[in-house]
């Protein structure tokens, strides 16, 4: 893991298109800015844990149905 640290308005890039900025730090938390491209998905970790246990069980589920039953 690359560890950096930023003060209030500097940036750090990832590769040619993606930047993030930090906006401002308030006691323990830090907010930021990022620009990229509509086509990166930008999620929080913990919304991105939980979208993907929802791909799981709806991958689960399909294929529950798609089993075939005994005759």
């Amino acid at each position: 893991m690359l560890v950096l640290t930023r003060s209030r308005n500097q940036s750090i890039r990832v590769g040619h298109d993606i930047s993030i900025l930090v906006i401002g730090v308030k006691g323990n938390q830090v907010r930021l800015g990022i620009e990229a491209p509509r086509n990166v998905t930008i999620d929080r970790e913990e919304i991105h844990t939980l979208k993907q246990r929802d791909v799981s069980v709806q991958s689960a589920a399909g294929k529950k149905r798609s089993t075939p039953s005994a005759p």
